[in-house]
């Protein structure tokens, strides 16, 4: 079916190309706006005429690449080669949640030499025209296109892919829905070990192809220019959300199984242990360059029950990916971890990713020499000026030090970032040198 569903896509190629070089003629005189209904079905494009070439400055659109002719890139990446602990000149830059809700510009794209063109909505506008979030995160095209919208006009140097870490629950038996304005929502949340027990393991080839299939898709068209990122949630964080059936602020579900019937979530947690070990090496086997691995409630825990309720399944994870792929770079990130610091290198991870409440300076003394750090400016620094925000990047990659250092936020992007400050961010990353 995957194939049939890819030989379809190809085929339908070229007459939706030649639809948009129509388009592009017949509304000339059309704001981007106009035009952004029109342009919904064919935001995933190829085979434009041999040789041609489109002034789109009449068009009001204020995005505009030309792309030079697509060969093949040998070269590793960046980001690989900076977490390897290799000389790099500059440290590699990606932002955690850089395609999503801030992002309004429409972009274009034409590859003169190749034959191809693309063109894609602002995500604000696909989530016009499809609102159901796991649509977004489960359809092939929807995927690639969301996940390359920052590539296209940042060309920061991880993409990383458009997805959730609950995507797996679905394919392990445990029915849940992402309901705009409420978050994520377990139907069901396991409280027993005769619930846990229904629970089954994770099999991505059966349960998510599709993203195998934007991997390899990502892969081929970042083209070794920047790193194709994947990502998975933690077993106690995904065992937090499922057995308090969503979001929490104060998580005294899970706190409470975990103090009142401590096996019944080991047993949960072995589950997506084993579960999360098999997406990883799934998402690396298709096109994954490194994965990130968010642990994000796991700083709810106290240290002692970090070291039970997290850490061992953390480790058991590390180590069964690294026992077939040694060589992937695996990250991980815990909001709020400055308590934990010291403890997360332990995991075996080969880069700590820090958010903004540690210092960067105590951040790379605490964790020691032999793990590489990712961080950490505060995601609200986007909202000040663009000399504040040179001034906060140039201090979070003095006090991180020469290499094994990927610049990241602290946290996520958020909602009304002014898109011209994460250009900024990017522009003065790239500019770094050490």
């Amino acid at each position: 079916m995957e194939a049939a569903a890819a030989a379809r896509r190809e085929t339908e190629r070229p007459q939706r190309s030649s639809e948009l070089l129509q388009t592009l003629e017949d509304d000339s005189d059309k704001t981007s706006e106009d035009i952004h209904d029109e342009w919904l079905a064919m935001f995933t494009l190829n085979d434009t005429p041999k040789g041609l070439m489109l002034d789109l400055t009449t068009m009001g659109l204020s995005q505009r690449t030309v792309a030079e002719p697509k060969t093949i890139n040998a070269t590793e990446p960046l980001l690989l080669d900076a977490v390897r602990g290799k000389e790099v000149e500059r440290p590699p830059v990606w932002l955690m949640r850089q395609a999503g809700r801030y992002m309004k510009a429409v972009i274009i794209k034409l590859e003169k030499f190749q034959c191809s063109s693309s063109a894609a909505l602002s995500y604000q506008t696909l989530c016009e025209k499809h609102p159901s979030f796991r649509e977004r995160s489960e359809n092939v095209d929807l995927v690639v296109e969301i996940s390359l919208q920052p590539w296209k006009v940042f060309q920061p140097d991880g993409v990383i892919l458009f997805s959730d870490i609950l995507t797996p629950l679905s394919g392990m038996n445990i029915p849940f829905d992402i309901i705009k304005g409420k978050g994520p929502v377990i139907f069901d949340p396991p409280t027993t070990l005769s619930d846990v027990e229904k629970v089954r393991e994770f099999i991505p080839e059966e349960s998510v192809p599709y993203v195998g299939e934007a991997l390899t898709i990502l892969r081929k068209e970042v083209n070794n220019q920047a790193a194709v990122l994947g990502f998975v949630g933690a077993p106690f964080t995904l065992a937090s959300y499922v057995v308090e059936g969503g979001s929490s602020k104060n998580f005294t579900k899970i706190k409470r199984l975990a103090f009142a019937e401590p096996k019944v979530l080991h047993s949960l947690l072995q589950i997506f242990a084993t579960s999360m070990a098999k997406y990883i090496r799934y998402q690396a086997d298709h096109g994954a360059q490194a994965v990130q691995i968010f642990d994000s409630w796991a700083t709810e825990l106290s240290p002692v029950d970090f070291e039970e309720f997290s850490l061992p399944y953390l480790k058991q994870i590390v180590e069964a990916v690294k026992l077939t792929h040694p060589d992937l770079p695996l990250i991980l990130y815990a909001s709020g971890s400055g308590g934990l610091l010291e403890r997360l290198p332990l995991t075996g991870v080969d880069v700590v990713s820090l958010d903004w409440t540690v210092d960067m300076a105590d951040g790379r003394r605490r964790l020691g020499p032999n793990v590489a750090i990712q961080g950490n400016v505060d995601p609200g620094v986007l909202f000040g000026s663009k000399e504040f925000i040179t001034n906060r990047i140039n201090d979070t990659v003095k006090k991180a030090g020469k290499g094994k250092h990927i610049l990241n936020l602290g946290h996520g992007i958020k909602v009304g970032t002014p898109e011209e400050n994460v250009a900024h961010f990017f522009e003065v990353a790239k500019g770094l040198r050490y």
